[in-house]
């Protein structure tokens, strides 16, 4: 799928990932269509790149079938937008739980049925989703992020054949830890010793080759981290005696801790 000349949506766009995103998609010559949340950041990046602005809370059933509506004429779906969702399950309302599944799960779910149709009706297209290693491997305190991203790949790897032959791909991207944005940015929280992480540049990277490539799947982390996320995918009780007590388990405290007001 060539990107030059397409038209993409771009969910999460004012995000720190999704930012570099949408101004290496510009810079490849794309027609973009920004959504995000924050109507004052999304319209100052659509007036930087020449892009449309769709303002959308993907936790709203409605403003997601807006956005979709809105971006009709996409020949490229990137479901970037995630939210927080570290910390005890018990510590979450029932509202909170809905609002969590619903931006992670259901919509991107939701906007890569309503944009399918006509990327298979011109035999071209391509959905990219952005999942997470913790897609892969669970962690302490992260049974609702989990749930969500366990979810989204499997949709994405059932969904990916259920459009072979169209002409439409579909592609999994699951970065590791980012840095500079995103979790440990927003949090001040520190990774475990030894984690060495990714930068924002590398995760936009995964997504322009999966599009260009037609890849099923792209895991952007270090070779070790996606060792050990392979093994934890196939010996869970192994994982979870290893995390115990480890750095890792210090750095999921800590993050839970600081985005308990994100919920």
């Amino acid at each position: 799928m060539r990107i030059a000349g397409s038209t993409v949506l771009l969910t999460g766009a004012v995000g720190g990932i999704g930012q570099a995103m949408a101004r290496e998609l510009a810079a490849k010559g794309a027609e973009l269509i920004l959504s995000g949340r924050r109507a004052d950041a999304l319209e100052a990046l659509a007036d930087e790149l020449g892009a449309r602005a769709v303002i959308a809370d993907l936790a709203d059933p409605a403003q997601v079938d807006h956005l979709a509506e809105a971006a009709s004429d996409a020949d490229i779906l990137i479901a970037n937008a995630a939210m927080p969702a570290t910390g005890d399950l018990l510590d979450y309302t029932p509202e909170q739980i809905d609002r969590s599944l619903t931006v992670n799960l259901r919509a991107p779910i939701m906007l890569a049925r309503a944009l399918a149709p006509r990327m298979v009706a011109a035999g071209r297209g391509h959905i990219v989703l952005v999942g997470s290693i913790s897609g892969k491997a669970a962690t302490k305190y992260s049974s609702l992020y989990s749930a969500a991203k366990f979810g989204l790949r499997g949709f994405a790897l059932s969904f990916r054949q259920d459009l072979h032959g169209t002409g439409v791909g579909v592609s999994l991207v699951q970065p590791g830890a980012v840095r500079d944005v995103g979790m440990f940015a927003a949090t001040g929280a520190t990774p475990p010793t030894g984690v060495r992480m990714v930068s924002p540049g590398q995760v936009v990277a995964g997504v322009v080759r999966a599009v260009e490539r037609d890849l099923c799947e792209v895991n952007v982390a270090p070779v070790e981290l996606r060792a050990l996320s392979a093994i934890a995918g196939q010996f869970p009780g192994f994982a979870e005696k290893a995390q115990r007590g480890s750095g890792a388990e210090r750095t999921i405290n800590e993050v839970a801790a600081a985005q308990r007001g994100t919920r």
